[in-house]
């Protein structure tokens, strides 16, 4: 087998929040990928970087009162240990802030301007009138103009797939402050897509750089749309800058105008790439400018467009390479919704590691991801199942009932006869290895299984521990358990990609680091077993319970608090500075239900390790107090706060938290971040009168 180049990227996490389950789906199954292809040999780097400009990273540093370089790298550093204590290991991790994003960037932009690709007009933007700025595309929501679906971002409908213009929404709304944009005119620069529509349909149409299904929905929806004339409608221009003010890279020959985030993000692969080249001594031109090397993109489905469309106008316009492979996946939903904060279904991967071995989801994740664009489901009580199932009972079991009766004798000199048991999972390989390779996971897993099905009755029938207990079975329980842990070593290096510290822990016991796919062929014999220790434990349901409720303590002061939430636009299409949609309508008797007191703060403190909680004592008067946890911290200090007069809502349930019994819940309104405002009302309210 000669060994293949290959360059790997997973689409950039915006550095703007924490990692989550829902971002470990792509970032997970891009590991698998590319520890497949080192396993089997070949030369295969990973290059990521954290997308890093913006309007939603200035305004979230202006809230917190620190310089956006300075929240970009604190962002930085927390997705780094994320990534790393989830085993996903990458060859270079930059950030799209960098000189060489700034560099690539200014050469990609001459050869689009010298291909003639670039037109500028006046357009009509939208403008914040409160918040006084320009709107970017992520900060508007309205109803879909080509679909009329509602709750929609100012740049594509993920209902329809359509793109347009902020302006072109239906009934915008400003998520920064909830005010109805105002209309005006600003300078923006474009680029003429439809110059490339010839390239773009025979690319995205011919060979396998795509899955069926995508090349199918790009004919479809924009490749061979049709206007009510039936004619082939041009391909959109595509609006790549922002006017100041603006956190990016300023256009070098159109002062004032700044590269739209979704024009310098995709090039941060190459940046990373530049960056890991002058650091390990290679060159650039080997990976993105040469015919014998794979590229290879992981992303989601919200930001296919970009990557099939534009992204690869861009390569060929500048000559380099254009991506061998695009692997579009789909989201993850949890119990089959989609995921909650106010369930504790929304869980960062800080949250998650508190509890659980990163081993478990690596191996969840893997069981379910197809080579399709599915939608995969976190079943909470099929992910403790599937675990327990799986990996402990059938897979590390192998080796927990045999590696201890060898620990004297070691394995035995010649591999003894295991009725074909060897061989089987030996030729079972190259099948596993195609699923691999096609990132239909779920039929390794499978494969990989089947195979620990067929091992476990082997030693259940021979029983090592009855044959230890005649001095007379000495051989014939060292020719088990040699077996037994040969066929456990087959399933940890198959297992490998997924589990790599299983894989690790297993060339520790039997003296042997597990370095290559073709170890699976070849048993291990002659040498000795080290001390078994434990490699993975069941999964408690009750670490999985705490999990959940840890999410909800963290998210239920941003519940109270905030209006707006600031998460990943980048890399899921999730919810981005998105006001949050009014409630369905409730009568005046769900509305009596809520008991809205005066009180006052009688004590205010700090809570030690909440990021965003403070603690309050409220009387409600007549000698009647509660105790209440408020995500105020980033907008008060406790000692201003003692003796003013709030809005309680009083008989909220009590919540158990694990900082204390928080038995109710202040009013305050804003936008987030330092941005909170309680609620106070007039002089001359009284502590416990109820507001009307």
């Amino acid at each position: 087998m000669s060994q293949r180049r290959i360059l790997v990227t997973s689409a950039l996490p915006y550095a703007n929040g924490s990692i989550h389950i829902g971002h470990l789906v792509e970032y997970l199954q891009t590991d698998f990928w590319v520890r497949f292809q080192k396993l089997r040999g070949h030369e295969c780097r990973y290059m990521c970087a954290d997308d890093t400009h913006g309007t939603a990273i200035m305004i979230r540093a202006k809230q917190e009162g620190r310089s956006e370089e300075e929240l970009i790298a604190a962002v930085q550093a927390e997705h780094e240990q994320d990534f790393a204590d989830f085993g996903i290991e990458f060859d270079n991790y930059s950030s799209t802030n960098s000189p060489e994003n700034r560099e690539l960037c200014n050469e990609i932009w001459e050869s689009i301007r010298q291909a003639g690709l670039v037109k500028e007009k006046n357009v009509e933007q939208l403008f914040d009138p409160e918040a006084g700025t320009f709107l970017a595309d992520r900060f508007v929501k309205g109803t879909c103009p080509k679909c009329n679906s509602p709750d929609q971002y100012g740049d594509n409908c993920d209902k329809c797939g359509a793109t347009y213009s902020p302006a072109e929404l239906i009934d915008p709304v400003s998520t920064l402050s909830g005010a109805t944009p105002e209309v005006r005119n600003a300078l923006h620069l474009f680029i003429e897509l439809e110059q490339l529509h010839g390239f773009l349909d025979e690319w995205t149409q011919s060979g396998d750089a795509l899955q069926p299904e995508i090349a199918n929905y790009l004919k479809g929806h924009f490749l061979e749309s049709k206007d009510d004339q039936g004619e082939i409608e041009p391909l959109r221009d595509w609006d790549i800058s922002r006017p100041a003010p603006y956190f990016g890279f300023e256009i070098p020959d159109s002062p004032g105008n700044y590269w739209y985030v979704w024009f310098d993000a995709p090039i941060g692969y190459i940046a990373s790439t530049k960056q890991w080249c002058d650091r390990t001594g290679g060159n650039l031109n080997d990976w993105w400018r040469n015919d014998d090397c794979e590229v290879h993109h992981f992303l989601g489905k919200d930001i296919t467009y970009f990557h099939t469309l534009f992204w690869p106008g861009m390569l060929k316009t500048a000559g380099y390479s254009l991506p061998t492979k695009v692997h579009i996946h789909g989201f993850l939903t949890v119990d089959g919704e989609k995921m909650s904060k106010s369930k504790g279904t929304f869980v960062n991967a800080r949250t998650y590691l508190k509890q659980l071995d990163p081993a478990y989801l690596r191996y969840f994740y893997a069981s379910k991801l197809s080579n399709k664009v599915d939608d995969i489901d976190l079943s909470i009580e099929e992910f403790i199942a599937k675990v327990n199932t799986d990996l402990v009972g059938k897979v590390v079991n192998l080796a927990s009932r045999s590696a201890k009766f060898l620990a004297k004798t070691g394995l035995s000199e010649k591999y003894p006869d295991d009725g074909g048991l060897f061989e089987y999972a030996s030729n079972l390989g190259d099948e596993i290895a195609v699923a691999y390779e096609s990132c239909n996971y779920s039929q390794a897993m499978r494969l990989i299984m089947s195979l620990a099905d067929r091992a476990n009755p082997f030693v259940e029938d021979n029983k090592p521990w009855e044959l230890r207990k005649d001095p007379e079975n000495a051989q014939r329980l060292q020719d088990v358990c040699t077996i037994a842990l040969n066929l456990f070593r087959q399933l940890a290096i198959y297992l490998a990609p997924v589990l790599p510290k299983l894989a690790e822990q297993t060339g520790e016991l039997l003296g042997e680091p597990i370095t290559h796919w073709d170890q699976a062929a070849k048993p291990q014999v002659g040498t000795p077993v080290n001390k078994f220790k434990h490699m993975l434990q069941r999964i408690e349901e009750t670490k999985v319970n705490a999990m959940i409720e840890e999410s909800k303590e963290e998210n239920v002061a941003e519940a109270a608090t905030e209006q707006v939430t600031v998460t990943d636009a980048w890399a899921d299409g999730g919810e981005a500075l998105a006001n949050e949609p009014l409630a369905e309508e409730c009568t005046i008797d769900d509305f009596m239900k809520v008991d809205l007191r005066v009180a006052r703060i009688v004590e205010a403190a700090e809570v030690p390790d909440a990021r965003k909680l403070l603690k309050l004592k409220l009387s409600l008067g007549g000698g009647v107090y509660k105790q209440v946890f408020a995500g105020i911290k980033a907008a008060y200090e406790p000692e201003k706060l003692t003796g003013r007069l709030v809005v309680c809502v009083a008989n909220l349930k009590p919540r158990q938290m694990k900082f204390g019994l928080s038995e109710g819940m202040v009013a305050a309104a804003g936008p987030g971040g330092g941005e909170v405002y309680l609620l106070t009302p007039d002089e001359g309210a009284k502590p416990g009168q109820r507001l009307h």
